[in-house]
């Protein structure tokens, strides 16, 4: 079930309100040292002292690939889009933005190493998963969002293309907006590489639900039979 109902209009107009707070998140998790004040600062343009260019246009690079998925709210998720998504992150701080990994990379804190990406299985993944008419929007984006994690496709910015996907999911489907709490972060990634190691969803996507997502229900207002409103 989703946490929340939103019409797609509120929730895109819901993402855009929190639009820094998000960024803010994601950038955190992917370990770019930004404060909330720092960040809204970059947002609208202004330089930072004392923080690198490189950080300086990845906050940036977030708000533009924001920009993005909300522009391209109703394209089809497909492996194409979720390069373009790495394309958007990465641009100018990322080796081979868009490219998928093509050598080995080691995860800290564990000694479990991904495989080489697979498009196949990839693109397999991505069909079966919309496919399913069972699993609801706020699951499809979890595990999307778990899956391009642990599948380290990219040379970087990972989890930052992992986050936009699952909320242009979310926005699509109106269930809210998916961000990892500041003050989370550790538990967080503690249990992401748990997840890693045994591939068991049940403990990480409680977690998301429950404290990494937030939102609103939409109000339909329906008028009494004969009378318009």
């Amino acid at each position: 079930m989703n946490k929340f109902k939103m019409t797609q209009k509120d929730n895109i107009l819901f993402a855009k309100r929190n639009l820094v707070d998000s960024i803010y998140k994601e950038a955190n998790l992917e370990g770019i040292g930004v404060t909330f004040p720092d960040t809204y600062e970059i947002f609208n343009g202004r330089t930072v002292a004392g923080l690198s260019v490189d950080d300086t246009i990845k906050i940036n690079n977030l708000k533009h690939a924001w920009e993005f998925i909300i522009d391209t709210i109703d394209y089809p998720i497909d492996l194409r889009y979720v390069k373009q998504l790495n394309v958007e992150i990465g641009r100018g701080v990322v080796f081979n933005e868009g490219v998928l990994r093509t050598s080995d990379v080691h995860i800290g804190g564990t000694s479990w190493k991904p495989d080489i990406p697979d498009q196949i299985k990839i693109e397999e993944f991505f069909n079966n998963l919309f496919d399913d008419k069972e699993k609801s929007t706020t699951d499809k984006a979890i595990e999307s969002m778990l899956y391009v994690m642990k599948a380290q496709m990219f040379y970087d910015g990972n989890k930052r293309t992992a986050q936009l996907l699952a909320n242009k999911i979310m926005i699509e489907g109106g269930a809210g907006v998916i961000a990892i709490p500041v003050e989370n972060r550790r538990e967080f990634v503690t249990k992401l590489v748990a997840y890693y190691e045994t591939d068991s969803l049940n403990d990480i996507a409680g977690f998301i639900r429950e404290k990494c997502i937030d939102g609103a229900n939409s109000i339909t207002l329906e008028a009494p039979k004969g009378r318009s409103i």
